[in-house]
């Protein structure tokens, strides 16, 4: 039977639909954090929902938009406006803080913002490298047509093409577009793997999975339709060990977390240029 993830709906001055880390699973490879964004407009002549700067630890973010446009800003100094079918990655290793605000055409124009933001937990042996961050703009991200799908290979290696983006772990992602009729069997020996379903409907090895839901895959699963869909493959290699999740930080250890949210709150991370708004550590 297929282990099927149903959406937690949160409100975080805009709606998301989280389905890792689950009371089910909490992560699937190296993914340990998986939100879908909006759609959402946004409030004119405000900063309303922008995102304040915060701290990460241990893990790879990675943001993919399907509408709209949001504006990211980092502790290394770096500003990159990212746009539907780019990728930004953000390795936060020992410590980074950024912000990630809507930009005033998006707002102005009333453009929906959507997308998915996840994040990679770090293996242990490189948990606590130096902070980066990496651009690929969308025409760096090869597609592939096939007879009744098409596929944007984000992470990984999928249909003969690799995609640019450089991970800490063995790593797939594909937004996949699925034509009615569509039958696809995954083939990707040695990783976990699940899907998410954007948008549509589709079948699991019969099982159906809705919208705005993720299946665990079997090594021999088959992913079906009879309408189009919109469906989000992603997973990769386990990670040895356990992993830790106390707010926006992931680490192997209690303690990392803990240390982390002192150094927060002792205001010892490098904060991102030109801002001094910030979201405080969560009282537990």
């Amino acid at each position: 039977m297929t282990l099927i993830i149903p959406p937690r709906v949160q409100d975080i001055g805009f709606t998301v639909k989280r389905l890792l880390p689950s009371r089910l699973k909490q992560r699937v490879g190296p993914f340990i954090f998986v939100d879908h964004m909006g759609p959402a407009h946004f409030e004119l002549g405000t900063t309303a929902d922008d995102v304040r700067q915060h701290p990460h630890i241990g893990l790879a973010t990675v943001t993919y938009l399907f509408s709209g446009a949001m504006m990211h800003r980092d502790s290394l100094g770096i500003v990159q406006r990212i746009e539907p079918g780019a990728i930004n990655l953000m390795t936060a290793g020992k410590g980074i803080v950024h912000s990630e605000r809507l930009p005033e055409d998006i707002r102005a124009g009333s453009i929906p913002v959507e997308g998915i933001q996840i994040w990679l937990a770090l293996p242990t042996d490189v948990e606590d490298c130096e902070p980066s961050f990496v651009h690929y703009p969308a025409d760096a991200i090869p597609s592939v047509n096939l007879p009744t799908m098409s596929a944007q290979i984000l992470i990984g290696s999928a249909f003969g093409v690799e995609s640019p983006v450089k991970t800490a772990s063995k790593t797939t992602y594909l937004d996949l577009a699925l034509g009615a009729d569509t039958r696809y069997v995954p083939d990707f020996p040695q990783q976990e793997l699940a899907i998410y379903v954007a948008w549509g409907n589709v079948r699991v090895n019969g099982e159906e999975v809705q919208e705005f839901h993720m299946a665990l895959l079997d090594e021999n699963a088959v992913i079906e339709t009879d309408h189009d869909a919109r469906v989000l493959l992603l997973g990769g290699e386990s990670l040895a060990g356990e992993r830790f999740i106390l707010w926006n930080f992931v680490a192997s250890s209690r303690e990392k977390l803990r240390a982390a949210g002192e150094r927060w709150e002792n205001k010892e991370f490098a904060m991102v240029p030109g801002e001094s708004d910030f979201i405080p550590l969560p009282k537990s």
